[in-house]
């Protein structure tokens, strides 16, 4: 009898015994796998960033699934009850290549594909892997003379102007304030079809016939809206070169335009920078109505905090674009880390976006429609929130 007891009781101890040992191997490898992320060459630690990219990968249909899994309620908003593919999961947690996204592949292995993995606030009508593609060659390449030919196509009879009256909402106006300012970082910025010499798309700079056209012609329409906009003539080329700085350096040139615009105008209420892309013209052109048009896209830096006023400004616009002229905008994208500025002097207003309009191989008349039709829609956008705000 008293062997069988205490035979009972080393049965009953021993998993006890295992159990305790476990949890301290546990914490044991716990603590020691602490140590030698702490402890080894920073090259080989793992960043956020790096942890971000990993769960990036993961859709956010496998972890509702997976909370779905403890909640029941949760399972009904999961779509058409179909599991998420463990292996296609997997690989891209693992591997982080996409099954249905080339990028995803290519991008690691060849040179420079990379820069078109983006991930897009908001996208729109037809849209592609095209990322914003800035012409940067040197400095004294940009300020090259070069022969342009230029008609002012305002008097076009598909320009979009229906004539001032028809334009001014309902006699609104914000009479002498300038309440929008409109620079150009990359005021060189010129397009193809204006440069009869010039085929590389990285030389497709001038110093008169450029991106400040469409400035200028923008500032007339909002203004043929009643919103008052203050446009910034400073060439902010020849500062880099009178500082002896790269042309990479030309948003730290432009962020002083900014702020001296702010310090003699305190009505300023919105900020646009405006470029022009480097892309295709099957990438920066769509047919609207028969008329073909310039394609705009809204960028946002993501590397500075409290942008979430740029974003929604951005996705407004592109919003209201899409329901009046679809495929117009692109899309709105986030723009930052390594190889880009992140900022684009967008954190000196919350309502500061940089605007690519059209590209490299669209024409002015093109360019000027677009700018008609951006006008629009943010007159729309403008005079209906300045009511709420009147209204309360």
């Amino acid at each position: 009898m008293g062997l069988n007891k205490r035979f009972y009781q080393n049965t009953t101890i021993s998993p006890i015994i295992k159990r305790v040992g476990l949890y301290v191997l546990c914490i044991l490898l716990l603590f020691g796998s602490i140590g030698v992320f702490t402890s080894i060459s920073s090259t080989f630690k793992l960043s956020t960033d790096t942890i971000t990219n990993w769960t990036n990968e993961v859709k956010s249909s496998t972890f509702l699934y997976l909370l779905g899994m403890e909640n029941k309620a949760l399972r009904d908003a999961y779509p058409n009850e179909e599991l998420p593919s463990i292996s296609s999961g997997f690989l891209q947690l693992a591997a982080s290549i996409k099954p249905n996204d080339p990028r995803s592949l290519l991008g690691n292995e060849l040179p420079g594909l990379s820069i078109y993995e983006r991930y897009l606030l908001v996208t729109g009508q037809g849209h592609s892997y095209g990322t914003p593609v800035e012409s940067s060659p040197p400095l004294e390449e940009i300020l090259r003379e070069r022969e342009a030919i230029f008609e002012d196509p305002e008097d076009a009879e598909d320009s979009g102007d229906e004539g001032d009256e028809q334009k001014q909402p309902d006699g609104l106006t914000t009479g002498d304030k300038k309440v929008v300012f409109i620079y150009n970082t990359h005021n060189y910025e010129s397009f193809l079809p204006h440069l009869p010499d010039e085929t590389d798309v990285n030389s497709a700079h001038h110093n008169e016939v450029n991106i400040t056209k469409v400035s200028d012609y923008l500032a007339e329409s909002l203004e043929s809206h009643g919103i008052g906009t203050q446009v910034d003539e400073t060439d902010n080329m020849s500062i880099l070169n009178e500082k002896g700085w790269e042309y990479w350096q030309s948003y730290d040139s432009s962020r002083t335009i900014v702020q001296e615009a702010f310090a003699s105008n305190q009505d300023i209420k919105y900020v646009f920078d405006l470029h022009r892309d480097a892309l295709s013209r099957d990438k920066t052109t769509t047919v609207i109505n028969g008329q073909p048009y310039a394609k705009v896209q809204f960028v946002v830096g993501s590397d500075f905090a409290s942008n979430d006023k740029n974003w929604n400004l951005a996705k407004e616009l592109h919003e209201k674009l899409e329901e009046k002229y679809p495929g117009l905008s692109r899309d709105v994208l986030p723009q930052g880390g390594p190889g880009n500025n992140g900022v684009y002097n967008q954190d000196l207003h919350e309502n500061a976006i940089l605007i690519e309009f059209g590209g490299v191989h669209n024409s002015l008349e093109e360019l000027y429609r677009s700018a008609d039709a951006l006008a629009e829609v943010f007159s729309d956008y403008y005079w209906k929130d300045a009511q709420e705000v009147s209204g309360n």
